[in-house]
């Protein structure tokens, strides 16, 4: 497996992905950032209603992707098809997120660990798969926030800011995931509740 995330932090798009851009006024960086935020928000409130069905499942976490993205990327909800700076290898994507969420149902039946390392270890697992061309980080956050919520604990905080572009929230974070990568959660344990 490669690394979770290039030393910048960033996932570049390859040219038919780009192409996936669907609304037309796009012009800089911070106009895409302010875009799919405001399009993740109708994800994050389409996630709230979804508490009866099941989270830990394939089709649940394209779903969420799609909800989270289907107004900026054409793609949205489809598992990546190319090789990335980061993540498994393309044809792994699908066996790797089907063994994870396998994986995951049978930490939640027998309640393994506690809740917030559950639910971090899950966040940190599906950004190292990065299932999709883009936004795998901001997905896989709120998948674990709906997973900790569903165990009964608070939404993590992720450092209580905006984790686009640069800053050293980001920059946290992404030593976080470095150190997780390395075997060592704690540090991505304290930054999502901090």
């Amino acid at each position: 497996m490669t690394a979770f995330v290039d030393a910048k932090g960033a996932t570049p798009l390859d040219p038919n992905e780009a192409r996936g851009l669907i609304p037309a006024h796009i012009a800089t960086q911070a106009d895409l950032n302010a875009w799919e935020e405001a399009n993740i928000l109708q994800g994050v409130r389409w996630a709230a209603r979804q508490r009866k069905r099941e989270l830990l499942d394939e089709g649940f976490v394209r779903d969420l992707h799609r909800k989270m993205f289907d107004r900026t990327w054409a793609w949205a909800g489809t598992l990546r098809s190319s090789n990335k700076n980061i993540g498994v290898d393309w044809t792994q994507v699908s066996m790797r997120l089907r063994d994870l969420l396998d994986n995951m149902r049978y930490q939640v039946e027998h309640r393994s660990t506690a809740p917030d390392e559950m639910a971090v270890s899950f966040h940190h697992r599906l950004v190292s798969i990065h299932a999709f061309p883009n936004g795998s980080g901001r997905h896989a956050r709120l998948m674990a926030d709906e997973l900790v919520l569903r165990l009964a604990r608070p939404r993590f905080t992720w450092g209580s800011n905006s984790l686009v572009g640069s800053g050293d929230p980001r920059t946290r974070y992404l030593d976080a995931l470095r150190a997780a990568d390395a075997g060592e959660v704690a540090p991505l344990l304290r930054f999502a509740r901090s």
